[in-house]
C-alpha cells in the first residue's frame, strides 16, 4: 500500500465526512470534487468514491431504519428508479473517454455548488410537494453516478424543499442511497475495476475517524455557515478545473 497516498485520502475522507455529518449530505460531492482536482479520471474518481460509500451508506441506512426514520413507500419509490439511473449513468461514464467527460462533470458539480450556496442564503429553489418521487430518484441516481456525488443534494433538498418531512425524508433518502451506491459501484468496478485500494481505504478511514467530530459539528456550528463554506469550496474547485480545461 502507498502510505503517503493513504494518508492524503484519509484527510479527504475526514473532510468529506465532517461536511456530510454536519449537513446530512455531500460526502460524495466533496470527495469527488477533490479527487478530480487531484487528477483522477472521472470514472475512476466516481468508482473510488462509491466503493467507499457502500460501507458508509450501509451503516447510515441501517441506523435510520433502526430508529424508525425510513418511510418504506418513499424508500422503494426512490431506490428502484435510482438504481436503474445509477447503472445507466455508471455504464455511460465507464465508456466515455475521461478527458471528454471531465468538463461536463465539473460543470455539474459547479451547479450543485451554487445550489448549496443558494440554500445557505435561505433561497427555496422549489416550492411544491413532489408528485413523482420515482422520476426524481432516477435522475438523482443517473447524475450521482456521472458526477461521483449528488444523490443527497438533489434528492434530499428537493423533497424537503417541496414539503416533505425532514426526519422521514433524510432517513428514506439515506436508506435508498445504499441500494443506489451498491449498483453504481458494482457497475463501475465491473467495467473499469478498482486499482486504487489505498484511496478507498483512506476515504473510509478518514470517514470513520471524523464521524464523532461530525456529530459535534451538528450541535455547535450553524448549518448555514457550513453550507456556505461547502458551497464555496465546491464552486472554487469546479471553476478552477473548468478554467484548466479551456483551450
Amino acid at each position: 500500500m502507498d502510505y503517503e497516498q493513504f494518508l492524503i485520502f484519509a484527510g479527504v475522507g475526514l473532510l468529506a465526512q465532517l461536511v456530510d455529518g454536519a449537513l446530512g449530505m455531500a460526502y460524495g460531492l466533496v470527495s469527488n470534487s477533490i479527487l478530480l482536482a487531484l487528477g483522477l479520471p472521472p470514472a475512476l474518481a466516481s468508482a473510488t468514491v462509491h466503493t467507499a460509500e457502500v460501507f458508509t451508506t450501509g451503516v447510515s441506512g441501517a441506523s435510520h431504519a433502526w430508529f424508525g426514520n425510513v418511510r418504506w413507500k418513499l424508500f422503494w419509490q426512490l431506490a428502484i428508479p435510482g438504481a436503474i439511473g445509477g447503472i445507466l449513468g455508471a455504464t455511460f461514464l465507464a465508456n466515455v473517454p475521461g478527458e471528454a467527460i471531465r468538463p461536463f462533470v465539473n460543470a455539474y458539480l459547479l451547479i450543485l455548488g451554487v445550489m448549496v450556496l443558494l440554500r445557505a442564503f435561505g433561497k427555496r429553489l422549489i416550492r411544491h410537494q413532489v408528485q413523482h418521487s420515482g422520476v426524481l430518484g432516477f435522475f438523482a441516481g443517473l447524475l450521482d453516478a456521472i458526477g461521483g456525488g449528488g444523490w443527497g443534494p438533489l434528492a434530499t433538498s428537493t423533497l424537503i424543499a417541496r414539503g416533505g418531512g425532514v426526519r422521514s425524508t433524510i432517513g428514506s433518502v439515506n436508506a435508498a442511497e445504499f441500494v443506489v451506491t451498491v449498483c453504481i459501484s458494482t457497475t463501475l468496478v465491473w467495467h473499469i475495476g478498482i486499482g486504487h485500494w489505498s484511496i478507498v481505504l483512506g476515504l473510509l478511514t478518514g470517514g470513520v475517524i471524523a464521524a464523532p467530530f461530525a456529530a459535534w459539528l451538528v450541535r455547535h456550528l450553524p448549518e448555514r455557515t457550513v453550507m456556505a463554506a461547502v458551497g464555496s469550496l465546491i464552486v472554487l474547485i469546479s471553476l478552477g478545473q473548468l478554467v484548466r480545461t479551456l483551450p
